[in-house]
């Protein structure tokens, strides 16, 4: 997201499903999560040097071990992205 949600999220957390106003959306067809399609970023193979023991530590954790990397490292561009939009 660009722009900084107006949503009262701890609110809205807090809220039980029937205190939730969803007047305004329309319900779901019965065929929608059949022609739904997932668009996932492209992946790109690429060789990077690391710490031995920052590669050790997440192999160790299982499976998925380059996926969790991903994920820090898309954590940690969103929040240099975020930093530079405030400056």
């Amino acid at each position: 997201m660009k722009k900084k949600s107006a949503t009262d999220w701890k609110r809205l957390a807090a809220a039980s499903d029937e205190q939730i106003d969803t007047s305004e959306m329309p319900e779901l067809a019965a065929d929608f999560f059949e022609r739904a399609e997932l668009h996932l970023p492209p992946k790109q193979t690429v060789t990077m040097r690391i710490d031995a023991d920052v590669l050790s530590w997440f192999k160790e954790q299982g499976h998925g071990y380059q996926t969790r990397i991903n994920k820090l490292l898309r954590a940690y561009m969103v929040a240099q992205q975020q930093q530079q939009r405030r400056t």
